[in-house]
């Protein structure tokens, strides 16, 4: 993380900072997590998991030590793509739950805070199938209007 703070986003220190974080849910660390994002940092899913995105560093942190303690999960990081550039990472993960002999994969991507290095926000896309009774297959609480992301479809299709 200092390398972060002297000399900018790194690709290296990004990945660091990531395989800290998974490292810190592994070990059932609390301040170990919590060091690796920004005190207001938010963790989206999608709609209907976990009660919605985990907002706070001591949060995140905490949900995933109960994680551990309730389903003994153990989390791998599968591949990385960071770019210092935009501050922002792209990881696919996958995530055993020991003690219900589950396999959930994924992935997230991250935006960083360019001045401290740490984590800003997670939003995680899981490998599931679609919810068919939803409208809407999108993150539960995240501000897609607010971002710029579209709502609509650019164009219509005649059937």
């Amino acid at each position: 993380m200092q390398e972060a703070k002297e000399g900018g986003l790194t690709s290296a220190g990004m990945e660091a900072l990531i395989r800290t974080y998974f490292d810190g849910c592994n070990e059932a660390d609390a301040d170990k997590i919590a060091a690796c994002f920004v005190p207001d940092g938010v963790h989206y899913f999608p709609p209907g998991m976990y009660g919605g995105p985990f907002v706070g560093a001591e949060t995140i942190a905490a949900r995933w030590v109960a994680a551990v303690e309730r389903i003994g999960s153990v989390w791998t990081v599968d591949q990385v793509i960071a770019d210092p550039a935009t501050a922002r990472a792209v990881i696919e993960w996958t995530h055993f739950k020991s003690f219900e002999g589950r396999t959930l994969r994924g992935d997230e991507w991250y935006d960083f805070d360019p001045e401290t290095g740490l984590i800003k926000e997670i939003r995680a896309y899981y490998a599931s199938p679609q919810d068919a009774g939803l409208e809407r297959l999108e993150l539960g609480g995240f501000d897609y209007v607010g971002r710029g992301y579209a709502t609509e479809p650019p164009f219509t299709r005649e059937k």
